[in-house]
């Protein structure tokens, strides 16, 4: 292991919230070495899940003809002498498949939390995440470390509201998942969709989108006819101004969905919640509890 000096400029410490996470001796040129690629493996807790192998390979010619500018983020294995990449698996499968022996690191002692943190941090602001391995890492980070949205959203610097939104896209179908992630459907389609609560017409729209084409706007178009036709005495159709006011403030507020339910000037509201953390987030926004 060869050691060298890179200047990163906004490399890592764009990517690392808390700078207590850095040691003193990365704070202006950056400790770099040379670590051979078969001493470094994949983060299976890495968020991106989907790699592009065409752009890899434009990758891999790049780095055959100009090297690896930007070095990996690598954690030292504690147990042997091996390194798990943080951030940069996209440079290191691009140089394995260029041929290349060793690639510039910056080794780095996190915690599990922070790597995971890091990680999802990279890849944001690379806009390199789909919708649905975005969200699924918002949930393992709150699910394993305990965290809420709101302390989620301080660290990577997102709104709750924004965090809140991706997670419920977890709840569609799973073939939805996989149309969102492939791109044949988009996040807008996808929130439109998660109106509707019976899966196999989840799946039935889906369908329709995908064939016809239909714009973000026609497919929301589409879902309220369905349900004006299916709740027609029930749910409050679109032309009340004065209760879809209310709702669009109710749910900014709580940044979730809101339903409000009129029979002759009475009704109900009715919010929407995600799992035990999510109504725990909403009785603190109300004040109950």
């Amino acid at each position: 292991m060869s050691k060298k000096k890179y200047g990163l400029g906004k490399g890592l410490s764009a990517l690392i919230p808390d700078s207590n996470m850095i040691n003193e001796e990365y704070s202006e040129e950056k400790n770099v070495y040379n670590i051979s690629v078969d001493l470094i493996s994949a983060n299976e807790d890495q968020p991106r899940k989907i790699f592009n192998k065409e752009k890899i390979l434009e990758l891999s010619q790049s780095i055959k003809e100009h090297g690896v500018i930007q070095p990996l983020v690598l954690n030292k294995n504690k147990k042997n002498k091996t390194y798990t990449i943080i951030a940069g698996e996209r440079r290191w499968r691009a140089a394995k498949l260029a041929g290349i022996k060793e690639i510039p690191a910056i080794i780095m002692d996190l915690s599990d939390r922070e790597i995971v943190e890091v990680s999802l941090i990279e890849n944001i602001q690379r806009e390199d995440l789909n919708p649905i391995e975005e969200a699924s890492a918002y949930k393992k980070l709150i699910e394993d470390f305990n965290l809420t949205q709101d302390i989620l959203a301080q660290k990577i610097s997102k709104s709750r509201t924004s965090i809140t939104n991706k997670i419920r896209l977890l709840k569609l179908d799973e073939k939805l998942q996989n149309y969102l992630m492939e791109g044949s459907i988009t996040e807008g389609h996808a929130r439109a969709l998660l109106s509707i609560e019976d899966k196999k017409l989840q799946c039935e729209i889906c369908k329709l989108i995908i064939e016809k084409s239909l714009s973000v706007r026609d497919t929301e178009k589409l879902i309220k006819n369905l349900y004006k036709k299916s709740n027609k005495n029930d749910r409050i159709t679109e032309d009340n101004i004065f209760y879809n006011e209310i709702k669009n403030k109710l749910e900014n507020l709580l940044g979730t969905k809101v339903f409000l339910k009129d029979k002759k000037n009475k009704g109900k509201i009715e919010i929407e919640y995600y799992s035990q953390e999510d109504l725990q987030r909403i009785l603190d926004i109300l004040n109950i509890y």
